[in-house]
């Protein structure tokens, strides 16, 4: 076990002392909590924790209204990327989508089975499997348009923080990247 550096101890190099090098938790973040103070486990200083509870909760409102249209969360935002751009490949499904080829994978495979998709092996390098919209596929788009404000109206957020918890979010991912 490690010991523990006391109030004033000098950090090891590379370290700063008072920030948070291992974990990302809110009081840390801000400086509050000392990388060694116990309090930097408990859940409440935890940044993780609230994402965690919210995607999940998030996730979970969303399964009464993609239930009708035959899809899972992770086959909807799929659809979603398919919708926008028409044609992709796994790689690029999976990097918009921060999933990797062995999830993705079994998500078109159902899309296909649905119909909502083709997948067919590139002529040019066999290992890139591109996925496209059949007619079914593009016809679900109509269906699946009062998604998005449904969701809107099941959380209640002003429309400003919102925005702003869109751009947090997209930051932090662009800095794990």
């Amino acid at each position: 076990m490690a010991p523990r550096r006391g109030a004033g101890a000098s950090a090891p190099a590379g370290e700063t002392a008072g920030t948070d090098t291992g974990s990302a938790t809110a009081a840390a973040a801000a400086g509050s909590v000392p990388f060694n103070d116990a309090a930097a486990l408990r859940l409440d200083n935890q940044l993780c924790f609230p994402l965690y509870a919210c995607s999940k909760e998030i996730v979970r409102r969303y399964k009464p209204l993609l239930g009708p249209l035959g899809l899972t969360y992770t086959q909807y935002i799929c659809m979603m990327v398919l919708w926008e751009e028409g044609e992709s490949s796994i790689a690029h499904l999976g990097k918009r989508l921060y999933l990797d080829s062995g999830t993705l994978t079994p998500v078109v495979r159902k899309l296909a089975d649905k119909g909502y998709v083709t997948r067919r092996r590139d002529t040019a390098d066999e290992r890139v499997v591109d996925v496209a919209l059949t007619d079914q596929g593009r016809q679900l788009e109509q269906r699946a348009l009062s998604v998005p404000h449904a969701m809107a109206s099941c959380i209640d957020l002003p429309r400003e923080d919102a925005a702003a918890l869109k751009r947090l979010l997209e930051k932090t991912l662009a800095a794990m990247r």
